[in-house]
Parts: C-alpha cells; structure tokens; sequence
C-alpha cells in the first residue's frame, strides 16, 4: 500500500463493534494478552505507536468486549489528546528552561533551549530583554544547567562566548 493509499485509508469513518476511526483517530478493541479481558487502545492518525492504551469493558455475555459507540469514542478520542498533551508539555519543559535577571536597565529572559539533533544535539543559551529583542545567543554543552546564579553571571560579563 502507498502512502497516499494509506492516507486516503486512515480519512474513512469506520464504525464497527471493535473498531472505529473518525477525526483523525482509531480505536481498535484488542484482547488483553496480561489477563483474560479486553483492552482499547487509540492510535492517532500518522503514529506508529498508540497514544492510550486501557482496559475495556466485558460485554454482557462476560466473553466478548462491550462494542464501541459515539459517546464511547469521544471520550477516548479527549482522554487520548489530553495524553499527548500532557506528553508534549512534558517534553517542552526538559528542553526548554528559562529565569528572569533583573539588571539597572530592566529585566532579561535568559533562556536554555535543547535541540535534540539524532546526530548532534546541541543546547543554546539565549538572551532577550523586555521588548524581545535577542541580546545574545551562544552554543553551550548539553549538561549546562541554568540557573538563576548562572545566568545573572553571564548577564553582568556581557554575555561571553565560552562559559
């Protein structure tokens, strides 16, 4: 299958007991391989890995899974980007770091932002004052931890090139 077959595939509206997609998003009910019941889990349009994994209800016969239905799936669809969401917030706040120095002049945002290359990652460390204009950038080892005490240094040396 191509990629535009794939990604004409994952824009149809499926509505099946055990498996919808709609809205960028499928949900496939699978057996639960630890125990004897049933999990979902929800797959975002484009990923390889599923976002949400979780159990899933016996039907009535206590063997089959209870089928999908809307209500069911808009709540698995809002659980699910809450999920990534959460994961995206996540991984923001590891790469991106930031304090405030107070100077004579104003204040400056002192920033560290990882660039996670696969084949040179790098951190750089940035300065910006009130209006957002950029004072100084320089390339720093990815273990530079910043601190308040660190950046106020940089600051009042102008900003040197090695740290």
């Amino acid at each position: 299958m191509t990629q535009d077959e794939n990604d004409d595939q994952s824009s149809v509206t499926i509505q099946e007991p055990t498996l919808w997609r709609d809205v960028g998003w499928t949900a496939r009910v699978i057996k639960n391989n630890d125990d004897e019941g049933w999990a979902v889990e929800m797959i975002k349009d484009g990923e390889a890995e599923p976002a949400l994994v979780g159990p899933w209800t016996m039907g009535r016969d206590k063997k089959n899974p209870k089928p999908l239905d809307s209500a069911a799936f808009r709540t698995l669809v809002k659980t699910a980007s809450e999920v990534l969401r959460r994961h995206e917030q996540q991984l923001h706040a590891l790469l991106h770091k930031s304090v405030r120095v107070n100077t004579d002049t104003g204040y400056i945002d002192v920033t560290l932002d990882i660039v996670p290359d696969e084949d040179d990652p790098y951190a750089l460390l940035a300065a910006r004052d009130d209006s957002g204009a950029q004072l100084a950038e320089v390339r720093v080892a990815l273990d530079f931890k910043l601190s308040l005490a660190r950046a106020e240094a940089w600051v009042e040396k102008g900003y040197p090139r090695s740290l």
